[in-house]
């Protein structure tokens, strides 16, 4: 069974539905959307197999509540 939806791509599985994940499991990002540090937080989750968007990850430019301090 793979564990991402890389690894099931790769085995040629076109239907893999990964695993639901609490937010818990996994930290949201306050990188701006596009950005080089967004995608590679992005990536990092496909090949976790978490999903890409966390409900609180900053999703605009003006989504100054997300911006730690």
């Amino acid at each position: 069974m793979p564990n991402s939806v890389l690894d099931a791509i790769k085995l040629g599985i076109w239907d893999f539905e990964p695993q639901g994940h609490e937010q818990d499991d996994y930290e949201p990002t306050a990188s701006l959307p596009g950005s080089g540090e967004k995608l590679a937080i992005l990536s990092e989750r496909v090949k976790d197999g978490l999903p890409l968007w966390h409900p609180q990850d900053r999703r605009t430019y003006d989504d100054s509540a997300k911006i730690p301090e």
